[in-house]
């Protein structure tokens, strides 16, 4: 018999805390949300029905006490947790933590975590459901075979964190004497983001596109596919621009991705919304990459192009209710691009320091995923993401458009944002004509565009208006208060001018 979750709590922060609790608000179930001292008056602790803080002294530490979130929800009589993505949200040991005190985890089973979360036993799975792999070893990468093994594959190489994932503990290496290096801060990267250092190694395959399924699965064996996401325009292994459905698809490529992704999913009963994702090169074959075990940071396209709620999917597949009939369509509707708005620098390394002036985009076809507020400070804790820009439009061409107006629209004042960048490569020919890859941002569009950064004079009407926000913001900000368990904010498709639910 399905259950019916009544309280959930929130392992996470900033614009995914804030997503979910907006479905639990929408489906009348109680959401409790935990922070660090230095999240206190964040919109995500703002907008909960309560909120507990978490004691640990570092403010990274604390999202990753186990613990001490369990005891939170044992404390808020919480029913189910929620991880969000990153932290722990495909840790094994955190969801069996969990289910060890009796409650739900809106997530793979432990299980299922233990074989996909880890990148290597990922690979292994894949092998195991017939699929083909991208060139690896998943030997100890701190090893002495470790340097034999990269003479065999072959150089450039790619490291990564087994269990990393948003672009977090990766380093290319083009020859061996970098090797040792790279394997170092690969490892202290992977351990300050996920608190796990192990690596592993593939070879890099160049000048292709990354693309990735979205699926959902029941955890006996069912599974549907929600379509495909590009993926390809990254910067330092992370997404920049991504879109549903792909640039270029085509009838065979679509089922050669989405038919792998659900082998994959129903060779360990995936329970819950998943992601896998692949390399394709220029002759469309294609190459398993890894699962992620989660709700992706990019889900608002999936959910645009679909009308789907993949939170309330999730929290439908927890309660045991399983998938609806008729999940998966012939076509995706329309065409759906999102931007990830960044405080970094022209070498797209964060940046910290205070918002002193926030405007984001709205009108028919645009969605703001944000979990910051004009006068917030953006420290170096976190992930420097301000804000996820999505839009919608009935053609890729409109999207496009849209996404070139919303991001006009959009002004950040008081720290240094990819925003300039990000509006460069909503207008490159390249982009617009769907001819990406991987290597695209950083071999052509980034470099063009850094030069001509470093001719052009700074814009004297935004520094001032930075001062003059900046004077204003303390004041501003005590009027707003730091805490309340209401909030005014609109749901996330608020602004979509009536695109169906």
């Amino acid at each position: 018999m399905p259950a019916t979750l009544t309280t959930v709590l929130i392992a996470n922060r900033g614009e995914i805390a804030l997503r979910v609790i907006r479905t639990l608000r929408a489906r009348g179930i109680t959401s409790v949300a935990v922070y660090h001292a230095v999240d206190a008056g964040a919109p995500h602790v703002r907008a909960a029905d309560r909120a507990i803080e978490l004691p640990a002294k570092d403010a990274r530490a604390a999202y990753l006490d186990v613990d001490a979130l369990v005891a939170a929800a044992l404390e808020a009589k919480a029913d189910a947790i929620h991880p969000g993505y990153g932290f722990l949200s495909e840790q094994a040991r955190f969801a069996t933590a969990w289910e060890q005190a009796g409650l739900i985890f809106i997530g793979p089973r432990p299980e299922t975590l233990d074989a996909l979360g880890d990148k290597k036993k990922a690979r292994q799975a894949a092998r195991e459901a017939k699929l083909p792999v991208a060139p690896g070893w998943e030997g100890d990468a701190t090893s002495p075979e470790a340097l034999h093994q990269a003479k065999e594959l072959g150089f450039p190489l790619l490291l990564k964190a087994v269990m990393g994932g948003g672009g977090k503990g990766m380093r290319v290496v083009r020859g061996e004497g970098e090797l040792a290096d790279a394997l170092q801060g690969t490892a202290r990267e992977a351990l300050a983001s996920v608190g796990d250092a192990a690596v592993y190694m593939e070879r890099l395959l160049e000048e292709v596109r990354h693309i990735e399924v979205q699926f959902v699965g029941d955890g006996e064996g069912g599974v549907a596919h929600l379509f495909e996401r590009e993926c390809s325009l990254q910067r330092r292994h992370q997404k920049v621009i991504e879109e549903a459905p792909a640039a270029r698809m085509n009838d065979e490529l679509r089922r050669k991705l989405t038919d792998a992704a659900k082998a994959i999913a129903r060779h360990v009963k995936y329970r819950g919304a998943g992601t896998a994702e692949f390399l394709v090169d220029a002759k469309e074959n294609v190459y398993f990459l890894e699962v992620n075990a989660r709700l992706q940071v990019e889900h608002p396209v999936t959910e645009l192009v679909t009308g789907i709620d993949l939170v309330g999917l999730q929290i439908d597949i927890a309660e045991g209710r399983g998938l609806p009939k008729n999940l998966e369509r012939d076509e995706p509707y329309g065409h759906a691009i999102e931007a990830r708005l960044y405080a970094e620098d022209d070498n797209f390394l964060p940046q910290s320091g205070r918002i002193a002036a926030l405007e984001l985009p709205g009108g028919a076809g645009v969605r703001v995923d944000c979990g910051v507020r004009e006068g917030d400070t953006i420290g170096m804790d976190f992930d420097p993401m301000i804000a996820k820009i999505s839009v919608w439009g009935t053609s890729r061409d409109e999207a496009v458009a849209r996404m070139q107006g919303a991001l006009k629209e959009t002004l950040v004042a008081g720290v240094v944002t990819n925003l300039p960048f990000l509006r460069i490569l909503a207008a490159d020919p390249h982009f617009a004509e769907g001819q990406i890859t991987t290597s695209l941002v950083e071999s052509t569009i980034a470099p063009a565009w850094r030069a001509g950064r470093k001719a052009a004079k700074p814009d004297p009407v935004l520094e001032e208006l930075s001062q003059i926000v900046l004077a204003e913001a303390p004041q501003a900000l005590a009027q707003t208060g730091t805490n309340g368990a209401t909030s005014e904010d609109p749901g996330p498709w608020s602004t979509l001018a009536g695109f169906r639910l």
